[in-house]
């Protein structure tokens, strides 16, 4: 991959920050692209160009989070990280995403609905194999592709936000399917 001018970087840095700004004050309801450009000092064209819409913005402002979560999950410590016992680390695992559903919930929403299968791109086929290998391990017998979007199902934002449960209870509700998996 390229890497990035120095004045792109600086950009982009300045209208995530920008867009952050807006979605923590006005949610995302409030982030229109025009503002955003306005704000970081860039012409909304270089904001199109850059990240497409208001679903690509939403992806780039969730992105630092996501990469320190799948870093938590693949070389972490235990038990979200290698060295606990793989149900040990299911259970980890969909806890520590609960939460990051609930802190990004309006961003999650805006990309994980931008399109029919928005929501199975690049972090969801990274949480899916990794769930895939611990339920291997768990139950090798097990239809492990079915079960690990039967555990994912839960924490789509989109469900989420409908039903309107806290943290806690879908939690415990995670905790329950898994006792199906021992």
């Amino acid at each position: 991959m390229a890497q990035e001018r120095i004045d792109a970087a600086r950009n982009r840095a300045k209208i995530l920050a920008a867009a952050a700004e807006i979605v923590a004050t006005a949610g995302m309801e409030g982030l229109a692209m025009a503002d955003v450009a306005a704000a970081s000092g860039v012409g909304v064209g270089t904001l199109y160009r850059r990240f497409g819409d208001r679903s690509g913005l939403a992806y780039a402002l969730i992105d630092e989070q996501e990469r320190a979560f799948q870093q938590a999950f693949l070389t972490g410590p235990p038990p979200l990280g290698p060295g606990a016992l793989a149900i040990e680390r299911v259970r980890a695992f969909l806890h520590a995403l609960t939460d990051r559903t609930f802190a990004q919930l309006d961003l999650l929403l805006m990309a994980e609905t931008a399109g029919q299968f928005a929501r199975f791109g690049g972090a969801y086929a990274a949480y899916h194999q990794h769930l895939v290998v611990l339920i291997t391990q768990i139950r090798p017998e097990a239809d492990a592709g079915f079960l690990a979007d039967a555990l994912l199902a839960p924490t789509a934002a989109n469900l989420v936000a409908h039903r309107g449960r806290p943290a806690a209870a879908v939690k415990a509700g995670l905790d329950a399917l898994l006792t199906g998996l021992r």
